[in-house]
């Protein structure tokens, strides 16, 4: 069950806490990929939050947005770079993604495993990926105030085995939204020292969400070719491309 974009919209951006939440995010997406200059940066969902800066390094930003979710402009004031798509169709050609966020995506899926088929086809040789799922044993994952609270939370071992199963490597994990999903201004403005602790800590302990980062490996064939070959060819039309000799019979006869 995806949110309405609208929700997420005022969320992210006319909340004080979704924009913590934004930045936590945000912050610790930058340092997994701190440049992707001359890549194709693309996210499915509602990941245009974490999208913003790569406009200006990347070769190409696309933010996809499912149906059932709907779409908005995006970025307010530049050139619009949001499509609303199917949610295991997507307007990509194969292979031609470097970069792919996924937030507000796979645990709102009714179809995570063709989700996921979309994903792995259009992420290229070595392209990553980083899927943003809410932590089941977490505070966000049990609060309907935010958008975390929707859809199916994992535990970290849930979604990497979800992930290995469609073919993805694993490369990292980490966590994010340390600070409590609260509106008070107190635990606001403490976001930052939150943040800062949650760093030190295992992800699967206090984490709101876990950020796994995957990459796709695509190994050529190995080993010799080996060609089949026919032992006993049919000869039913073999006479007549060489045709048999005559009878000696035929041949006094003649």
């Amino acid at each position: 069950m995806y949110l309405d974009v609208q929700d997420l919209r005022n969320f992210y951006y006319r909340s004080m806490l979704g924009r913590a939440a934004q930045a936590s995010v945000r912050s610790r997406l930058t340092e997994m990929w701190p440049d992707v200059s001359g890549e194709t940066v693309a996210g499915f969902g509602f990941a245009a939050p974490l999208l913003r800066p790569y406009l200006r390094s990347a070769r190409r930003v696309v933010a996809l947005m499912p149906g059932p979710q709907g779409v908005m402009q995006w970025p307010a004031g530049q050139p619009n770079v949001s499509v609303l798509c199917e949610e295991t169709s997507w307007p990509l050609e194969t292979g031609h993604v470097d970069r792919l966020v996924v937030l507000h995506g796979l645990e709102t899926s009714e179809r995570p495993s063709n989700l996921l088929e979309e994903c792995w086809r259009v992420l290229g040789p070595g392209g990553r990926a980083v899927f943003i799922v809410p932590n089941r044993a977490g505070l966000w994952a049990r609060s309907d105030r935010t958008p975390f609270g929707f859809g199916r939370p994992y535990t970290l071992t849930q979604v990497e085995n979800q992930l290995r199963a469609h073919r993805f490597d694993i490369v990292k994990h980490s966590g994010a939204l340390y600070l409590p999903p609260s509106h008070k201004r107190f635990w606001l403005k403490s976001a930052r020292v939150f943040e800062q602790a949650g760093q030190h800590l295992p992800a699967i302990l206090a984490g709101g969400v876990f950020m796994v980062e995957v990459c796709k490996q695509s190994f050529p064939q190995s080993g010799n070719q080996v060609r089949d070959s026919k032992q006993n060819p049919i000869r039913v039309l073999e006479g007549l491309s060489n045709p048999l000799p005559k009878p000696a019979w035929r041949q006094s006869e003649g």
